[in-house]
C-alpha cells in the first residue's frame, strides 16, 4: 500500500461510457506524480475522486488507509484558475480554509505570511486580488491550498493560462515548498515537459484508463537548467510517444 491508492477507480452516469475506467494507481508519502493526457480523457474526474469531490461507482480510493468518501481537511486542491475572493485582501484570501472552520488565530495569520513570503508576495498582503498578476494570483492560490499543511495536494492544470517563464518560476516555486513539508502530490497538466520537469513518476491517461507510466530518473531539486538536458528531452520524446499509443 501506499500513501494513495486508488483501486480499480470506475466513475460514470448510467448506462454511458464510464468516464474513469478501473484506474489503479499508487502513490508513496512524499511521491510528486504527474498525470497527462488529451482533453476529456477523465484526468480531472481522477483528481476529483481523490479528493472526495465525487464518489467512485465502483472501486475505492484510500489516503492512509482510509477510503475517501468526502473532502477531507488534510488534502488541498488547486483548481485551474486561482478562484481568489476579489472583496478579500490577498492575506484573507490565503486564510479562506482557517475562516471556513473558524476565527484564524494568531499561528494561522503567521503561517499565511510565511507562504506568501515564500511565493514572493510578502507584500502583497494586503491589496486585492485585481492587483496581481495572473501569476501572482496562482501563487495565492498555491499558498491557500498549502496553509493547513495538507498530507496530499491535488493540482488541477494551474498553470495553463500562464506565459512559458511564469509557468516555469511557478513550477519551482511548487517544487520548493512541497520538497520543504513533505507534500505528497498528484498534478494533473496536458503538457509533457511540465510532467516531466515535476514529476518523480507520470501516468498517461487515455479514455479513462492509465495506458502507460513513466518512472523519471533526474535529480533532486531540479534546476532550472534541467530543461534543457539531453535525458530530459529524451524522457518528453518518451511520454509524447507513449501519448501517441507509440509506447515507450
Amino acid at each position: 500500500m501506499g500513501f494513495v491508492d486508488i483501486e480499480r477507480a470506475r466513475f460514470g452516469y448510467g448506462t454511458e461510457p464510464a468516464i474513469v475506467d478501473g484506474v489503479d494507481w499508487t502513490i508513496g508519502e512524499g511521491a510528486f506524480h504527474c498525470l497527462v493526457g488529451r482533453s476529456g480523457c477523465g484526468k480531472t474526474t481522477l483528481l476529483k475522486l481523490a479528493a472526495g469531490l465525487l464518489a467512485p461507482t465502483a472501486g475505492a480510493v484510500r489516503i492512509g488507509g482510509a477510503a475517501v468518501r468526502a473532502p477531507r481537511p488534510d488534502v488541498g486542491f488547486v483548481f485551474q484558475a486561482p478562484t481568489l475572493l476579489e472583496w478579500r485582501s490577498v492575506l484573507d484570501n490565503v486564510l479562506l480554509p482557517m475562516a471556513l472552520r473558524g476565527r484564524p488565530g494568531p499561528q494561522d495569520r503567521a503561517r499565511a505570511l510565511e507562504l506568501l513570503d515564500l511565493v514572493g508576495l510578502s507584500a502583497y498582503a494586503d491589496r486585492g486580488p485585481r492587483a496581481l498578476s495572473g501569476g501572482q494570483q496562482s501563487r495565492v492560490a498555491i499558498a491557500r491550498a498549502l496553509v493547513t499543511r495538507p498530507a496530499l495536494l491535488l493540482l488541477d492544470e494551474p498553470f495553463a493560462a500562464l506565459d512559458a517563464i511564469t509557468r516555469e518560476e511557478l513550477q519551482d516555486d511548487l517544487l520548493r515548498l512541497c520538497a520543504r513539508h513533505g507534500t505528497t502530490v498528484l498534478f494533473v497538466t496536458h503538457d509533457i515537459a511540465e510532467a516531466i520537469y515535476l514529476g518523480d513518476r507520470v501516468a498517461v491517461m487515455a479514455a479513462g484508463r492509465l495506458s502507460h507510466t513513466l518512472t523519471v530518473d533526474l535529480p533532486r531539486p531540479r534546476p532550472p537548467d534541467l530543461r534543457y538536458d539531453p535525458r530530459f528531452n529524451d524522457l518528453c520524446r518518451a511520454l509524447r510517444h507513449a501519448m501517441d499509443g507509440e509506447g515507450a
